[in-house]
């Protein structure tokens, strides 16, 4: 289980350097004392994947670590049962498969044109289950999972600026370095003329786990018997397997895997007491002078978003040029924001 106190995603402990092990020191002497929840979260392969989202800066990564504990406290993403995001689930618009990569990594299915919900709260709470069961079922040594997005039927009606904001505030500050693969299954062709645009400002860490696959395309199918076992992978995928999702089979694996986060979290929380005063406070300097004016960098903050918001316009024209298509440049706005926010903020 990837939670243990162990280094993993396969480059294993040894590859630490002793510099990165002090780091790691550090970060965990920071914290303090913790309560039991939240001191088997902080293994040492937990402060690795903060500190390497924030290139090993020990004052960034404690501060990222520290409110994503103070959102475990208050949000309790472990003690998400099924019965609660069941109905989110429905369509199989998110769901873990029942095999692994063949890097011993989890697999989501997502399927955007299957949102059967308008609740920006209830699809939050049941992507925050998904990324915790995949977590929950990774292997030792093994850290992060794999996407497999499915644009099927995917159109404009489709994007919310809202969910596609908070699922990336989520994942990218919540679950920093968990993804190790993102395949993006007959993307619409607006996508990968804006991945072109935004690659060379990426690291080669981040662009590289992005991939562009479609059925008419044999070459880029080689990608996914690279990654999988075609008589496992779905025929939806272009594997050989016609097991599909099914909603009565998948709640029946999900009540199990409750019983097991149950028992996991468990083994070192006998009280069932959790207090918040444990956690450092991290205020913003709003938070502590709610009624101070907003300053230069604040203000110099707004006008860039401004002039972004208007690059984002001229860009979308660009874009409709190059679809050919006549989309309404507002939804191309939106769909232009859905992918910078998938690209620049998640991966």
């Amino acid at each position: 289980m990837s939670l243990k106190n162990s280094i993993s995603n396969g480059s294993g402990e040894q590859s630490l350097s002793e510099e990165h092990r002090a780091k790691i020191s550090e970060v965990r002497a920071s914290l303090g004392e913790l309560p039991d929840k939240l001191s088997l979260y902080c293994s040492d392969a937990c402060i690795k994947r903060y500190l390497t989202a924030r290139n090993w800066n020990i004052k960034k990564a404690t501060k990222m670590l520290k409110e994503t504990l103070k959102w475990r406290l208050d949000y309790k993403p472990e003690e998400i049962c099924w019965e609660e995001v069941a109905h989110e689930a429905e369509t199989g618009k998110i769901y873990r498969t029942n095999f692994l990569d063949k890097y011993g990594r989890s697999v989501l299915v997502m399927r955007p044109a299957r949102q059967n919900t308008n609740s920006t709260k209830g699809q939050i709470k049941y992507l925050v289950y998904c990324m915790e069961n995949a977590i929950l079922n990774l292997p030792p040594n093994q850290e992060q999972m794999v996407w497999l997005i499915d644009f099927h039927g995917f159109n404009m009606s489709h994007i919310s600026v809202k969910v596609t904001k908070e699922t990336a505030h989520v994942l990218q500050d919540r679950y920093p370095e968990r993804l190790g693969l993102a395949i993006l299954y007959n993307a619409p062709k607006f996508f990968e003329p804006f991945w072109m645009v935004v690659k060379p400002f990426l690291e080669p860490k981040t662009y590289n786990k992005v991939k562009f696959v479609y059925s008419n395309d044999h070459n880029s199918l080689k990608i996914m018997e690279e990654h999988f076992d075609m008589d496992r992978l779905e025929s939806s995928f272009g594997g050989n397997s016609q097991v599909g999702f099914n909603a009565t089979d998948y709640a029946a694996r999900m009540r199990e895997d409750d019983k097991k986060m149950a028992l996991f979290w468990s083994r070192r929380n006998s009280s069932g007491t959790i207090e918040k005063s444990a956690i450092p406070s991290i205020k913003t300097d709003s938070e502590m002078n709610p009624d101070k004016p907003v300053n230069e960098e604040d203000s110099d903050k707004l006008v860039k978003e401004d002039e972004e918001d208007s690059s984002s316009q001229e860009r979308a024209e660009e874009l409709n040029r190059i679809n050919g298509n006549g989309t309404n440049n507002e939804q191309l706005v939106s769909l232009e924001r859905t992918a910078e926010l998938m690209f620049t903020n998640v991966l």
